[in-house]
């Protein structure tokens, strides 16, 4: 039996990277699957590839800084399954390290709308239902910019930030209603919205200081969200989880 065996998933930004590669262990391990991203075939692809291994998976479209478009897809979601156990927030932009004077009002405002109001809208409209079960577990994704400078622009910086301190009051706020959250922050990772930064001077002097020395993969992420959602992880609150080759640790 999977570790997440009769369990429902949803996973925002699951039509690639990090997204992707939680659907696919998660229904791996038993859970059934809900796939939301803006790009809704490519949502409903990674559904298929699930269905297609023998597990259970619905692909939905989503923008998750439209409420009513969230709205939408979580309603959709708790028909396909009638309830929602784990929430992971992958959904995310990249601000390709824009300082504060080069990031424009239109950048810092896309960047916030998808980092961070956008994690705030899924949770709110998925947590009422975890409550009416019983309870649930999220986790966010933050990253390695969320716990030091350098590790982005100014606009994702600042998000990621707030995501790390949005999981730890979320815990503090519902934690003793059965709600179990925590957050990863990745390093370096080699995914679709990473792909035209991986080799920049920035991220090469990253490798070169962490014990790992190479980028990570969305595999390696999956690996510790799965353990973040799993009943293993019964007793963990409010962490937020480096997975980023030992880069946080030498700093």
């Amino acid at each position: 039996m999977g570790k997440l065996e009769g369990k429902v998933a949803f996973v925002t930004g699951g039509a690639s990277g990090i997204g992707r590669a939680q659907a696919v262990r998660f229904a791996q391990e038993g859970a059934r699957l809900v796939v939301a991203d803006m790009d809704g075939a490519g949502a409903r692809e990674v559904a298929d590839r699930i269905t297609s291994d023998g597990g259970k998976a619905v692909g939905v479209a989503v923008d998750v800084a439209n409420e009513d478009a969230v709205a939408a897809a979580v309603s959709a979601a708790v028909d396909a399954y009638n309830r929602i156990d784990i929430l992971s927030n992958t959904a995310g932009v990249f601000d390709h390290y824009a300082q504060t004077l080069e990031a424009d009002r239109k950048l810092w405002d896309s960047v916030l709308a998808v980092n961070l109001t956008g994690l705030y809208l899924v949770t709110n409209a998925v947590l009422p239902h975890m409550l009416a079960n019983g309870g649930g577990v999220v986790v966010n994704i933050a990253s390695v910019a969320g716990l030091f400078g350098g590790g982005g622009g100014a606009a994702y910086t600042s998000t990621k930030h707030a995501v790390v301190g949005y999981t730890r009051q979320l815990s503090a706020g519902y934690g003793h209603q059965g709600i179990r959250v925590n957050a990863i922050a990745p390093g370096a990772i080699d995914t679709p919205m990473t792909a035209n930064v991986s080799h920049t001077a920035e991220v090469q002097a990253w490798m070169q200081q962490q014990p790992a020395r190479r980028l990570g993969t969305p595999e390696d992420v999956a690996t510790a969200a799965l353990f973040l959602v799993s009943d293993e992880a019964d007793y963990i609150h409010a962490v937020t989880l480096p997975v980023d080759g030992g880069l946080a640790g030498t700093l």
